[in-house]
């Protein structure tokens, strides 16, 4: 049970999301298939949560004259380096930002990013679950595969 709950709470965490779930749980002996399914969809809740956390931490701010104008400075000034990409891929682009498992993409930035473009959410969502989904299938494979691998190294020869 304390497994299932750090495996959560590794889920749901930005900077660990999948890359840090899904190896915990299976070091941690958790079966393939339920841990890849369990981390998947909690992962996956990131992108409603995100997006309804921030449509309506701006609607509370926006009514601040400092916030608006910092908010509307920084999209701006962010919008510009992202705009091209968004445009040329769409949503697609985001399913694959988050796919790839490395540092600083994920469902959160995805997210973000989608957000801040102002893009639909309902597609956001979708996006970001197949990014998710397809994000923990070569996670799980890298784990599972990179343990069973290595586990050569701690069995012990009888002679």
């Amino acid at each position: 049970m304390k497994t299932l709950l750090i495996t959560a709470f590794l889920s749901l965490l930005p900077i660990s999301e999948l890359r840090g779930a899904i190896p915990f749980a299976l070091g941690n002996k958790e079966p393939v298939f339920f841990t890849y399914f369990y981390c998947v969809l909690l992962n996956a809740a990131v992108g409603p949560l995100v997006f309804t956390f921030l449509a309506t931490l701006h609607k509370v701010l926006i009514k601040h004259s400092w916030y608006a104008s910092l908010f509307t400075s920084f999209v701006e000034k962010n919008r510009h380096k992202i705009e091209g990409k968004i445009n040329k891929y769409g949503y697609a682009g985001i399913a694959l930002f988050v796919a790839v498992p490395l540092p600083i993409t994920g469902a959160y930035t995805g997210t973000l990013g989608a957000w801040l473009m102002g893009l639909d959410a309902k597609k956001t969502f979708l996006s970001v679950f197949i990014g998710v989904i397809i994000s923990g299938i070569i996670v799980t494979a890298i784990s599972y595969f990179g343990i069973t691998a290595f586990s050569i190294f701690t069995k012990q020869v009888t002679l």
